[in-house]
Order: structure tokens, then C-alpha cells, then sequence
């Protein structure tokens, strides 16, 4: 199957359902309600019969002050966010497809996850999310909630668990590897008086970036052989130009809780180079 981008609707059963519902009466104890217009989300993508909709591109840009990528590009804008959304589609398909078990991650790696992003994630280090008010000021600041951002990050660890399993074996990575990227890339993200963690603290995941930067071209190949055969149609004209036909930006995580570099032509920033 060809890969093809439209940006004329080709609305299918399932999506016309999205697109029924307009005005709703409401009623109660038999008494009529005053018409209320309900705001209805709408398709801006599909991918292999998978729908994104415009809300998925604004929880992306919610989201993204979590992703350490993202340090130094600035604001995600909508069609980098599709971009996003839709290179996750196709690896989950895939992940659903090969061994979606396989790639869970264990709820006690979560949340593990989750305590050492509140601890170590720059922007958390300045609002001080180690502690409960403050991380619950942080959630609120932002428009998250606690649900949503382990859900944010149990996909992100499937998703390297995935990269892992197909394309790590035989991959190594040097202790002097990991020194060099604490000491020339992390560090330097962090502002004068900050609490800086100690490098046995996050040479773990210093490690697992430096995996996903080796198994970049391997992975990238492979995403863009998914766009070929795969049926992409994007719905809405002003996201459509800037969607790559082949590649693929955001989808394998960087690691929360450690700050990304700025973009580096051997750097993930987008497909496996850095997350979505």
C-alpha cells in the first residue's frame, strides 16, 4: 500500500461519527434546557485507518514541557506536533502487532520514572516538584494531571523498551561515553546555585540516550519504510505541507528527568533522536 497524503476529507463511517452531534438538548425532570452549542472535536489526520484529532495536537503542546528534546527548539508548533502524533501511530500499530506486552513497562517503573523526573528535569528542579504542593502547582500551571502524565510517560518507556528489543543488540556504549555527555551536554543546562545530580545518579539514562542516538539510522529507515507502506491522509490543509512523506520526527523519548542537548545534526530530536 502506497503512502498518500490528501488534504481533502475522506470521511469514513467511523469519523462522520466524530462529526454528528452539533447542538444537544438537554432536559431534566422534564423541564427544557436552553440549547447549548457543544464545541465538537474534529479528525485532522488519519493514519492507516487511525484518527488524530485536533485535541491529541493540543495535549502534544501540553505535554511537551515535560520532553528534555525539546530544550532549545522553542514552542512545539501544531504541524511538528502532527508530525509527532503521527510517527507514534505507526509504532504503536507495530508494537500492537509484534508483542505489545513485551514492550509494557512495569507500573513500579513509572512511577520510578516519574519521582526522578520531578527531581531531575530542569524546569522541575526551578519550580521544585520533589515536593507534593509544588508538583500539584506545576500539574495545575500547565493544564496536566497526575493520570495523564504517567500515561505520558508509560508510553514513552514502551516505546524504548520496543527500540530496545529490535534494535539495541549487539550496541554498546563506553563509560567514557556517558563522562563526556555529562560533563559537555548536561551540566551546562543547568543554571548557576541549581542542585545538579551526581553522574552515577543519571549515567542509566545518559546511557539509553546515547543508545537511541546509535540505533537512529536503524530506526529511522525503518519508520520511513512504515510511511511508505502505510495510508497517511492528512484533513486539514494548514498542517499538510510541512508533513514529511518519508522519516519521521518524535516518537522514541528522550529520557525524562535528563535534559536533551540542543540539536545536533547527530542528535535525536525527532524520530528516535530524541522521543512524540
Amino acid at each position: 500500500m502506497s503512502n498518500r497524503t490528501r488534504t481533502r476529507p475522506k470521511i469514513t463511517y467511523g469519523i462522520a461519527c466524530l462529526w454528528i452531534l452539533a447542538v444537544c438538548l438537554t432536559g431534566m425532570g422534564g423541564q427544557a434546557q436552553t440549547p447549548q452549542t457543544v464545541v465538537l472535536d474534529r479528525v485532522v489526520a488519519v493514519v492507516n485507518n487511525s484518527a488524530i484529532l485536533a485535541s491529541d495536537i493540543d495535549e502534544e503542546i501540553q505535554l511537551s514541557v515535560l520532553d528534555p528534546a525539546d530544550v532549545g527548539q522553542g514552542t512545539l508548533t501544531r504541524q511538528r506536533a502532527l508530525e509527532q502524533l503521527i510517527s507514534r501511530a505507526l509504532i504503536q500499530q507495530q508494537i500492537r502487532e509484534e508483542d505489545e506486552q513485551a514492550a509494557e513497562p512495569p507500573e513500579a517503573e513509572v512511577d520510578a520514572r516519574l519521582m526522578e523526573m520531578r527531581k531531575e528535569l530542569p524546569i522541575c528542579v526551578r519550580q521544585n516538584c520533589a515536593s507534593d504542593p509544588a508538583w500539584k502547582a506545576f500539574l495545575a500551571a500547565h493544564g496536566l494531571t497526575q493520570e495523564r502524565v504517567e500515561s505520558y510517560l508509560r508510553y514513552r518507556l514502551q516505546i524504548l523498551r520496543f527500540i530496545e528489543q529490535r534494535f539495541q543488540p549487539g550496541i554498546r556504549v563506553s563509560p567514557e561515553q556517558i563522562e563526556n555527555y555529562y560533563r559537555t551536554t548536561l551540566l551546562p543546562q543547568y543554571r548557576a546555585g541549581e542542585t545538579v545530580p551526581k553522574l552515577e545518579q543519571v549515567a542509566p539514562r545518559i546511557e539509553e540516550i546515547l543508545l537511541q542516538q546509535q540505533v537512529n539510522v536503524l530506526f529511522d529507515d525503518w519508520l520511513a519504510n512504515l510511511r511508505k507502506q502505510g495510508e497517511i491522509e492528512v484533513l486539514d490543509p494548514a498542517l499538510e505541507s510541512t508533513v514529511p512523506q518519508t522519516g519521521a520526527p518524535a516518537a522514541a523519548p528522550a529520557l525524562e528527568g535528563t535534559p536533551a542537548p540542543a540539536p545536533t545534526p547527530g542528535q535525536k530530536s525527532a524520530s528516535a533522536k530524541g522521543s512524540q
